[in-house]
């Protein structure tokens, strides 16, 4: 069962952040086989981290509470909210498996958040630029909730652009990066 994971920052937390990197590092190992897609999203000086991403594959919805809850950024007050939905993996691979590669070029999350009929469950026809693509969805997995993709893009625009905007209440756009330890 698949999961979308992103934790939003609390302002003023970046410390903290910065304290607990290890204790992220060592807890995110642990789930490393289950990783579809992991990064840090950024503020617009693209420098300031701003939240986390994690898609995981995990038995069911207690193991996935448990992931996004007892990550210890969360348990210490740097995140501030989560949003965990059910997601499909419509690509059926994992960010690692991108053809474009961890590095070059913008990346970006974009997050469809829904209202009224489902929109975008089939894949762009330009899907080049795709690194995971999918419906969120409801606990159950029978409820379109909305869109989650992580793609490369020229620029925030563009990164918009591969949902259909008249088919979302809001439209969020995130600088993101491939995450994981750094060498």
């Amino acid at each position: 069962m698949e999961f979308f994971c992103y934790h939003r920052d609390r302002t003023g937390s970046l410390p903290l952040r910065h304290e607990l990197g290890e204790a992220h590092w060592s807890y995110m190992d642990r789930f490393a086989k289950e990783l579809i897609a992991r990064g840090p999203t950024f503020a617009e000086d693209g420098e300031t981290p701003t939240g986390s991403v994690h898609i995981v594959d995990l038995p069911d919805a207690a193991a996935a509470r448990a992931f996004a809850f007892d990550e210890v950024n969360y348990q210490a007050g740097v995140y501030r909210d989560v949003l965990l939905r059910r997601w499909r993996n419509v690509l059926g691979r994992t960010m690692w498996e991108f053809g474009g590669g961890a590095t070059g070029g913008n990346r970006y999350l974009v997050l469809g958040l829904g209202s009224g009929p489902a929109a975008d469950l089939d894949l762009p026809s330009e899907r080049d630029e795709l690194i995971a693509y999918g419906p969120l969805l409801s606990d159950d997995g029978d409820t379109w909730l909305g869109t989650a993709v992580l793609l490369r893009a020229p620029d925030p625009q563009t990164a918009r652009a591969v949902l259909t905007a008249d088919r979302y209440a809001e439209i969020e756009v995130h600088a993101w990066e491939f995450g994981g330890r750094r060498s």
